[in-house]
Parts: structure tokens; C-alpha cells; sequence
């Protein structure tokens, strides 16, 4: 696809998304999110695309937050639907049917926290910082922050956080729970492709009813019943699969499985 803000690239089954924005830290415009938009939307379903992963160009910024520039002047409607716009994309990320990991190679403040928490899992180089500043600038997230983030590392921290702007660096977050790990710099895309190769080797049919059922727990309002329920349901869908009878097949005659993702 042709994108102003972005690149793509797929390998190695990995779909991957660079925000490219290197000399404004990859701050994320509001064309940016339409474009990281379409790109999830047109390898949703291509057989080839079996993960995501996002990440910011260069070694300094993942994305150091939204690009204030456009939004200064902006009345409470615009800002509405900027906010929705937002919650839009980045809900399409949490629950994307196929794993994304954030590749957080540096600052991810602000809408790039955001950015980061929509995806399923988080690994960080050791420069990466974090933060939701936007009480500095009279504001408060706008993209699902003050209800990812206590989530993530519950109510307490997260408050504090949120009140007073503060950041914090790549070990604290781990110590938190906001990221899974936390390598150097020239290790982090080794490692987010080592996570993604092994969940590629798990049955596709059930890696989507996984994240799906996950995120009932939190979203109970986006799907039928709670998130036990969507589990039941989900769990007995898994077996009108060919992965069902595959990877079961597999197991009683102890070979590997030959998954299709059907």
C-alpha cells in the first residue's frame, strides 16, 4: 500500500509497521492512525499474514506521543471525533484475530503509550520510556489510555501516573507489568520475531479465539455475555475446526502438527 506516515513490509509471515515519522519522533498524526488503519485492514485475512508487529522508525522514538500541532486549536467536537477516530484503530488492534506485538524501540509517550497498550504484547529495548503526559498540556488521553494502563498495572500506579505526567524507563515498566520484556536495542526485533515463530507453530483458529476470549474479560460490552461465557463459546467453536482434528490427530500419532488456520 502507499502511505505518507508509514511503511510496510511483509516477512517471514510477519506483517510490519514503521511509523515514519523519524524527524518529528514519529509523532502520530491523525493520518498516520488512518493509515495504520488500512494496513491492518488489508492483511486481515491474507493467509500469508500470520502476526503484526509495530514499531517507530530509527533508535530514538517508538512514537514520543500525538502531534500537538494538530489538535491546538481544535473545538470539543473535533476533538470527539478525534478521540473516536482513535478508539476506532486502536481497538481494531486489540482485537486483531491475529497477534500484534508493539516493538517499543524508544519513546512511546502519549498516544504512542497508547499505541503500545492496544497491541496484545509489548517488548522494549532498554532505551524505551514511557508515559501518558497529557495532564501537562490540560488534557487527559485520548486513545483508550486511562483505561488500558490500569489494566496493565493497575488502578494505584496507573493514577499516578496519569495525574502527574510522569514517565517512567524500560525497567520499571517490565517491574510494572506494562511490557513482557526487555531487551538491547540491537536484540529487539530478534526477540519479537522469536515470540511470533512459536505462536506461528500454535493452531491459528485457536491463537484468534484466545485473544478474543482475553479480551472479553475487559470488553465484556463488545461481545455476547462475559468473558466466561465468550470462553464456553469459543472454546466449543474450536472444534468444529480442521486445526481442532489436526493438532488432536497429531497428538495421538506424536508428530507435529500441520495447521491451516480452518
Amino acid at each position: 500500500m502507499q502511505a505518507e506516515n508509514i511503511l510496510t513490509e511483509v516477512r517471514d509471515n510477519t506483517l510490519y509497521i514503521t511509523i515514519n515519522r523519524p524527524k518529528a519522533l514519529n509523532a502520530l498524526s491523525i493520518k498516520t492512525i488512518v493509515e495504520i488503519d488500512e494496513a491492518l485492514e488489508e492483511y486481515m485475512y491474507h493467509e500469508d499474514v500470520k502476526g503484526v508487529v509495530i514499531t517507530g522508525a530509527g533508535e530514538k522514538a517508538f512514537v514520543a506521543g500525538a502531534d500537538i500541532s494538530e489538535f491546538s486549536d481544535f473545538t470539543p467536537e473535533q476533538g470527539k471525533t478525534m478521540s473516536e477516530n482513535g478508539h476506532d484503530t486502536f481497538d481494531k488492534i486489540e482485537s486483531y484475530p491475529k497477534p500484534v506485538i508493539a516493538a517499543v524501540n524508544g519513546y512511546a509517550l502519549g498516544g504512542g503509550c497508547e499505541l503500545a497498550m492496544a497491541c496484545h504484547m509489548r517488548i522494549a529495548s532498554e532505551n524505551a520510556i514511557f508515559g501518558q503526559p497529557e495532564v501537562n498540556l490540560g488534557l487527559i488521553p485520548g486513545y483508550g489510555g486511562t483505561q488500558r494502563l490500569p489494566e496493565l498495572i493497575g488502578k494505584g500506579k496507573a493514577l499516578e501516573l496519569l495525574l502527574t505526567g510522569d514517565s517512567i524507563n524500560a525497567a520499571m515498566a517490565l517491574e510494572l507489568g506494562l511490557v513482557n520484556d526487555v531487551v538491547p536495542q540491537s536484540e529487539l526485533m530478534k526477540r519479537v520475531q522469536e515470540i511470533l515463530q512459536k505462536i506461528y507453530t500454535k493452531g491459528p483458529v485457536a491463537v484468534s479465539k484466545i485473544i478474543q476470549s482475553v479480551n472479553a474479560h475487559y470488553r465484556s460490552g463488545s461481545y455476547v455475555g462475559d468473558g466466561y461465557k465468550t470462553e464456553i463459546s469459543q472454546f466449543s467453536a474450536c472444534m468444529d475446526s480442521e486445526d481442532f482434528r489436526e493438532g488432536t490427530a497429531a497428538f495421538l500419532e506424536k508428530r507435529k502438527p500441520q495447521f491451516q488456520g480452518r
